[in-house]
């Protein structure tokens, strides 16, 4: 199933990412929409810690790509402990219980981890992250 994954900050009108997703199975929950991102970003992760170049270089286009996300680098993780599967599920649904994002399917709020969800091919999800504010009250 194809959908289109976009994360926001409220009160920004452009996203911080967009992406086009491919999940091997259809969610039938909010909970397992969240766990299959979550294991396809993981795995994500550890296909690009497992390329190496030796001699790193950017084209033109991957220089305008990252320019439109705000960061243009060569994209090296210099970490190489594996991240954990279950441990970044876990962090990712306490994180949606705990209200530091939100989650909008076509536009439409889904504010409970078990609704049930009807996806067609194609759906547009966004993901609305919260910024904590620092301080203290006076």
């Amino acid at each position: 199933m194809k959908l289109y994954i976009m994360v926001k900050n409220p009160g920004k009108r452009k996203e911080l990412m967009t992406q086009e997703l491919w999940l091997n199975e259809v969610p039938n929950t909010l909970r397992e929409m969240i766990t299959g991102i979550v294991h396809h970003s993981v795995n994500a992760f550890k296909d690009k810690q497992a390329e190496q170049s030796l001699i790193p270089y950017l084209t033109e286009e991957d220089i305008k790509a990252s320019a439109n996300n705000g960061k243009v680098g060569f994209g090296t993780i210099h970490d190489d402990r594996q991240p954990d599967e279950h441990q970044a599920v876990e962090s990712a649904l306490l994180a949606f219980s705990d209200g530091l994002y939100r989650v909008f399917v076509n536009e439409e709020e889904i504010v409970q981890l078990d609704t049930p969800l009807v996806l067609t091919d194609g759906d547009k999800v966004v993901f609305m992250r919260f910024t904590m504010l620092a301080g203290g009250l006076w």
